[in-house]
């Protein structure tokens, strides 16, 4: 990409495109030198992103990837649950390694919720009680939550009368009233779940949460006219989506979603910026797929492969350390999330994973329970978890592909694969990740 700061200037949003964990922090930390201001738009602590730069790796969880380079603003949306302690853990951590982190280079909407202690004791009480609730063949209706508060949190908001912003951290007398209604009613609410805790104190969590106002409050202010006034002064955006499109609460796998629009379609309500501001949209994909938690998963592998592709990959959560579930490229649901998001071009992530299999199998189509076949997607969980995948088999390439400067240089079986997710998807792949560390990325010029 070359141009003067006007040319480059578009606002990119960059959104996961299959059920999260893409590589999206390495992407936003590569598009950054183009942009002004980085914005996280929906979720919470419940989503890590994993950047490598120089060597060195950063696993962050509320903080913009965009952090890593001093000179950029970044922001958390008030789409986000913002969990203020483990801001702060995080802010402390990246200061420790030398990351210059302020109330100039970072910004959190007043209008954000908190994700307050009883919300991760209910999301926890809530998974057990589910997962000893079975539901026929279908075993346990547990979701698989990171049991972060992340659902506890957005019910709250939408709940209305039980919720807290960051900006009533700043208001202690109107914090302490809110609290002694809400901590009667949370453990009510506990106990009927089967926690044995005692009461919540209004008094003492209004001290701690007063204190930590006081430290956030540098930090803390009206983002949506925030991010109005940069785009007024022609600064470019980069907007930072966490989790991933076949998560979104109303266009994923439903029920096994998280609780927020990960998809392109959050970004107005999560930032306060219209859409017609959004002129690119980049969807971060695997070269295979992944899930964690439970829900339907049609190209899972149970067996020695997805074992191998989840340890070449280090396939282990960011934020939980969970074990990822591995399989193949599941093309049907990529598509989908492609006409979702509305993306113009994809970066693929993770393709040197799959140097040195024999063959490789990548999903067209589904097999549906009557005999008939679909190349649509099913977002829901009941209808998903009947299909068969329809697979296509091309052939491996051997290792080491690492050594790739461009994309002409990778080999024919490579580029082949590359050929064959654009001919599927309708749009280019922009962006082709061959190793963890920032540079180990074919980029704009680099493919064709």
């Amino acid at each position: 990409m070359t141009g003067s700061k006007r040319d480059i200037s578009r606002h990119t949003a960059v959104v996961g495109l299959q059920w999260g964990d893409e590589g999206k922090g390495k992407i936003v930390d590569v598009l950054t030198a183009q942009h002004d201001v980085i914005v996280r738009y929906n979720g919470g602590a419940n989503a890590g992103h994993t950047v490598v730069v120089d060597g060195k790796k950063y696993a962050l969880h509320l903080i913009p990837s965009g952090i890593l380079n001093a000179d950029k603003r970044c922001i958390i949306g008030n789409g986000v649950v913002v969990d203020p302690e483990k801001l702060i853990e995080e802010m402390d951590q990246l200061r420790a390694r030398g990351i210059h982190v302020t109330g100039k280079n970072l910004r959190v909407s007043d209008r954000a919720h908190v994700v307050m202690p009883w919300h991760k004791e209910q999301d926890a009480a809530l998974e057990e009680y589910m997962a000893a609730v079975t539901a026929g063949d279908r075993g346990s209706l547990a979701i698989g939550t990171t049991r972060r508060g992340i659902g506890p949190a957005y019910s709250d908001k939408v709940r209305r009368s039980t919720a807290i912003r960051m900006r009533d951290l700043l208001d202690p007398p109107y914090l302490r009233e809110r609290l002694q209604v809400i901590c009667k009613l949370r453990t009510a609410e506990l106990h009927a779940l089967g926690v044995n805790t005692d009461p919540l104190d209004p008094v003492a969590l209004g001290d701690r949460y007063i204190a930590i106002g006081k430290q956030l409050a540098p930090y803390i202010g009206d983002t949506v006219y925030e991010l109005h006034d940069a785009m007024a002064r022609g600064d470019s955006i980069l907007f930072e989506g966490a989790n991933a499109a076949l998560l979104d609460i109303d266009h994923g796998t439903y029920p096994y979603v998280t609780s927020s629009n990960c998809s392109s379609l959050g970004i107005p309500a999560g930032t306060g910026v219209p859409g017609r501001h959004l002129t690119r949209v980049i969807g971060i994909m695997k070269a295979y797929s992944t899930r964690v938690g439970g829900g339907p998963f049609p190209t899972e592998l149970t067996c020695e492969l997805g074992h191998k592709i989840r340890e070449r990959g280090r396939e282990y959560g960011t934020t939980t350390g969970r074990p990822r579930r591995c399989g193949w490229l599941d093309l049907v649901a990529v598509r989908y999330s492609v006409m979702l998001c509305g993306a113009t071009s994809v970066a693929c992530s993770l393709f040197d994973v799959l140097a040195g299999f024999e063959e490789l199998k990548i999903c067209v189509g589904y097999r549906l329970p009557n005999g008939s076949s679909t190349d649509r997607f099913i977002p829901d969980a009941r209808g998903l978890e009947n299909v068969q995948p329809i697979y296509e088999t091309l052939p491996g390439w051997p290792e080491p592909e690492i050594a790739a400067g461009n994309r002409a240089d990778l080999h024919p079986n490579a580029r082949a694969y590359l050929d064959r997710i654009e001919a599927a998807i309708g749009i280019p792949i922009e962006m082709v990740g061959i190793g963890p560390d920032r540079k180990q990325t074919l980029v704009a010029e680099c493919v064709s």
